[in-house]
């Protein structure tokens, strides 16, 4: 079964992403059909969207369960690109287009970063008759409080910005970045609807089963904006609402767009200090970001999906059309997991969440799995993953001669909150070698070494460290630290040799050809010593003392991608020929303690295959497990490879470890990365 093809037909996803910009930003629907459950948040709690289509005078829902109207349309199609998610209905004798379109291109870095998610609506007549098509739309006050039963209020904004209508909801109590946590929403700021300026669109303010029983039963929207607010949430459910009258539809198709937005106010705290969203430096208000985003509509439809065409080309090309549909779905997901802030010195840093696992932030080795998505697609926002764990190492606040885990826990990054005071129980090896990995890799994406040169001392400092404690690591926890703690880890080895090559590469770039030598050396005898120690016949083990042991060496790729030269070949070929062998239907496990595995490492190890055909047949089982997994949670990197059950964690960063692929061809890698046009031009280090 090693070498079974991937299911055919369309992917069913186990979480589709609607409205995905940041991890408080970000619903999804978690069944088949749109309208078999509400939209959800990615912490499962429910934020409502409520969509129906009238067709001459009978109502169908698209979104949201039956208790909306009791009719359903029948989905068609559902496609999940990498910027946009599209699904097709049909209702009556008529088709219905809905397109969730979130502006993520990075040759356009403001709108990537701007909090505004596009739904477009397409009608068209079916049967070669015209048909009265109305179209309603609401969602609800969940989506501003952490629990529904906190008190909201709303308003509309008093002149349109953008051709469109503004309505809005926020919380009353809005404690702007008052509590951190994992399993929490965001309970301040202020949520939009933007709706058509025009006499075609009515909106309106009030309970939810008024409004949509007014759609249904063929008679207008209230006329006047419910006046009892403040109320919970979940009081006579306050929805924002809307109907959009197509008039006379016919085979020609009517489409009509709403905005959603969310203006979060501040986004992070750090060392205790509010740090604004990054659209604010470029906009500072947040009706011009919205005239801008919004007024851009068109070009960024189109923009998104020549985007969307051209990786997903290149994905398909690098590895089938399964790895393909891999790429469609992780995108969104991996830039939601995060935020991208005006930092301190006014450049751009971008925190990201752990999320379902304890809710740390910028967590080192959780930065280190995503960060080929990010040396591939926003060097801009790599670089701004790694300045926080420097600047927080670099000002004393750290006591540790190795690198923190991360900076606190999201939103509030005010010191590392993982073991914080003691020495056992850190991942010292880990992270030094994440931190010079991940900086090789900015320096590479961006050919300039300037950004290395001026945390030198620091960098100087790790690399020390791997070299006198890496090679045959101490009793130490690694990233996959839900497995306990391993002495003499043969991987979290691999790890260290290699970012003490990767930082001999970058004193190469930076003209230190007497440390260049000094450390390359050195790199090269541990990979010998590496070699002999490791061996088990047709494998290498998982620790240096335990014959007939196994584990995946995810960490061996970056001799191969950044060019380092410290092993043979043979070594990966000898992995990855065990891997084929001992893969079970949904994947390779971690390692021989456990049946789990973790889709990132899945993908790591596949790309050290030299050709495609064992590439796939590695990739193959992990697009099973996407498409066959029972539990519908946004793709989980933490699975059983015999079940295709989710063991734990959802929607988290790592999961950009899938684009590693794209980094194994230098001309493909340049060719993303320098579409990037973030703050100070392409590559720029925002001096």
């Amino acid at each position: 079964s090693a070498r079974a093809a991937a299911p055919p037909g369309p992917l069913r996803p186990p979480a589709t992403p609607l409205v995905t910009n940041d991890p408080y930003m970000s619903v999804w629907s978690f069944s088949d059909h749109l309208y078999d459950s509400w939209p959800v948040h990615w912490t499962g709690q429910v934020h409502a969207m409520a969509g129906m289509i009238r067709v001459d005078a009978t109502a169908y829902r698209f979104m949201g369960p039956e208790i909306i109207c009791a009719r359903a349309v029948r989905q068609l199609e559902l496609r999940v690109m990498p910027t946009q998610t599209t699904y097709r209905f049909a209702a009556g004798p008529t088709e219905l287009t809905v397109e969730f379109t979130t502006p993520m291109l990075p040759d356009h870095f403001n709108w990537l970063t701007c909090p505004v998610t596009f739904v477009r609506f397409e009608a068209k007549a079916t049967d070669g008759q015209p048909h009265r098509v109305a179209l309603y739309f609401d969602a609800s006050a969940e989506w501003v409080v952490n629990q529904a039963d906190e008190q909201v209020t709303w308003q509309r904004l008093d002149k349109p910005i953008a051709g469109r209508r503004w309505l809005s909801f926020g919380s009353v109590a809005q404690p702007i970045l008052e509590k951190s946590g994992d399993n929490i929403r965001i309970d301040w700021g202020y949520f939009y609807l933007g709706v058509p300026d025009d006499e075609r669109c009515r909106s309106v303010i009030g309970f939810a089963d008024t409004t949509r029983s007014s759609f249904v039963g063929n008679q207008s929207l209230p006329r006047q904006d419910d006046a009892d607010q403040p109320r919970p949430a979940n009081q006579n459910w306050p929805v924002l609402a809307c109907e959009m009258d197509l008039g006379a539809v016919n085979q020609t198709p009517a489409a009509v767009m709403l905005a959603l937005a969310y203006n979060d106010i501040y986004s992070i705290e750090y060392m205790h200090q509010k740090l604004r969203p990054w659209w604010y430096k470029q906009y500072l208000d947040f009706d011009r970001m919205l005239a801008d985003c919004v007024g851009h509509y068109e070009t960024i439809r189109r923009e998104c999906a020549a985007f969307d065409e051209a990786l997903t080309a290149d994905a398909r090309q690098l590895g089938g059309e399964p790895y393909a549909r891999l790429v469609g779905i992780s995108y969104r997901h991996t830039l939601a997991s995060g935020k991208a802030v005006v930092a301190p010195d006014g450049t751009c840093w971008y925190f990201n969440k752990e999320c379902f696992s304890n809710g740390c932030m910028a967590t080192v080795d959780v930065s280190y799995p995503a960060s080929p998505f990010f040396a591939l697609m926003s060097p801009t926002l790599l670089r701004g993953m790694i300045m926080p764990i420097l600047d927080y190492a670099e000002s004393g606040k750290w006591p540790f001669e190795f690198a923190p885990h991360d900076i606190g826990q999201y939103p509030k990054g005010n010191g590392q909150v993982y073991n914080r005071t003691r020495r056992e129980g850190q991942m010292p090896v880990e992270e030094c070698g994440n931190m010079i990995l991940m900086t090789a890799q900015f320096v590479r994406a961006t050919g300039k070494a300037d950004f290395a040169r001026r945390h030198w001392a620091i960098l100087t400092q790790w690399a020390d460290y791997l070299k006198a404690k890496g090679l045959d690591p101490e009793n130490q926890l690694c990233t996959d630290d839900f497995t306990g703690n391993l002495a003499h880890n043969t991987n979290l080895s691999l790890k260290a040799i290699n970012a003490i090559g990767a930082y001999g590469m970058m004193c190469e770039m930076l003209g230190n050809k007497d440390d260049a030598q000094t450390y390359r050396q050195a790199a090269k005898e541990m990979a010998t010593q590496w070699q002999q120690m490791a061996a088990d016949g047709d494998h290498y083990r998982l620790t240096f003392d335990k014959p007939g042991t196994w584990s995946m060496k995810y960490n061996l790729v970056w001799d191969r991608l950044l060019g380092l030269g410290l092993f043979g070949p043979d070594v990966a070929r000898t992995e990855v020929a065990y891997y084929l062998k001992i893969q079970n239907p949904y994947g390779l496990p971690l390692d021989n303690r456990a049946d789990f595995t973790k889709s990132d490492w899945l993908v790591w190890c596949a790309t050290l295959a030299e050709d495609k055909e064992d590439f796939q047949a590695l990739i193959g089982p992990l697009y099973r497990f996407v498409h066959e997994s029972p539990d519908r949670v946004p793709f989980s990197d933490w699975y059983f490879t015999s079940t295709a059950k989710v063991r734990g964690f959802r929607a988290r960063p790592v999961i950009g470890g899938i684009f590693i692929p794209f980094l194994r061809d230098g001309a493909l890698w340049q060719k993303w990365a320098r579409r990037e046009n973030g703050p100070g031009g392409r590559g720029s280090d925002q001096p």
